[in-house]
């Protein structure tokens, strides 16, 4: 576990969920004490400070339950928006062999809410197609809203940074000519968290290696300072279409590596374990199910 405060949002059997901070040994419950302040973490992601006051209300407190006895949720409960970058890093450009250079600006898309599951929980393989496919990837969380950010200013609107295993249906990413939504939303396909990391500075993000094992075999191995559009640019392009808000959460893109590559492609089955990692931010792991 990453020595970095981590902030969750968990539910704990009977109950409706809660939030607090997760330490080695146990969670400790906030919302119980700042609920009627910050009723979620996405409120106290909006206020500026609030997140440090909470990670060191947490430091000092005694652990309320133990890991083993909660369930992660993903760890922003109803963001406005989930905008998920695609073919952001080099080599994940060159797996398309359309011969095509590195794209002039980011391809995006949207994905809804219900695809995701918390850390721990089961992605579910759909009954319309086998191809449950795995991405690994860096999150951002945005803090400060706007629109029209400037590159030089737009680091200063993250909030927490926190990881997505971005779980493709990939032959239902084809259905269409143009468009990619149907196989990245899929119900309980995909996972975020395990945790929000609270954002520092620069230093924080600029090289980050990201790996994603599945049954514990490499799959994908980058860093962040290798990606095309980099954290800066990302939020700055994508607020000069659309008002961030606190609490919309950025997916910024996957490594090359995904089962759809391989010859011939490795697409989950039941029973898999998939373990997406990123220093300083933790592991996001998560087994597969089929859909009943």
């Amino acid at each position: 576990m990453s020595s970095r405060p981590k902030l969750a949002t968990f539910r704990i059997p009977g109950r409706d969920p809660a939030y607090g901070l997760v330490r080695p040994d146990g969670a400790v419950e906030l919302s119980a004490h700042f609920a009627d302040r910050w009723p979620t973490l996405r409120e106290a992601i909006a206020e500026e400070g609030a997140l440090a006051k909470l990670c060191d209300a947490g430091a000092t407190a005694a652990a309320d339950h133990a890991l083993d006895t909660i369930e992660l949720l993903p760890p922003i409960p109803a963001p406005e928006k989930i905008i998920c970058i695609g073919v952001n890093y080099p080599d994940r450009n060159e797996e398309y062999k359309d011969g095509q250079a590195a794209p002039k600006y980011p391809s995006m898309f949207i994905r809804f809410p219900r695809s995701f599951v918390g850390h721990g929980a089961s992605l579910v393989r759909p009954k319309a197609s086998p191809q449950l496919d795995y991405e690994g990837e860096v999150v951002i969380v945005i803090g400060k809203g706007g629109r029209h950010i400037e590159e030089r200013d737009a680091l200063s609107h993250i909030a927490a940074l926190s990881l997505c295993n971005e779980g493709t249906i990939r032959d239902w990413v084809r259905h269409a000519k143009f468009n990619v939504t149907q196989g990245k939303n899929f119900d309980s396909t995909g996972a975020l968290g395990p945790w929000i990391v609270p954002y520092e500075d620069e230093s924080q993000i600029a090289d980050i290696r990201l790996t994603t094992r599945v049954n514990g075999e490499l799959r994908q191995d980058d860093r962040t300072s290798r990606m095309i559009f980099g954290f800066r640019y990302l939020i700055s392009y994508i607020s000069t279409f659309t008002t961030l808000v606190p609490g919309d959460v950025i997916v910024t893109g996957t490594p090359t590596g995904a089962g759809a590559r391989f010859d011939p492609p490795k697409f989950l089955l039941p029973g898999d374990i998939i373990e997406v990692t990123a220093e300083g931010i933790g592991t996001l792991a998560n087994s597969v199910v089929d859909e009943v």
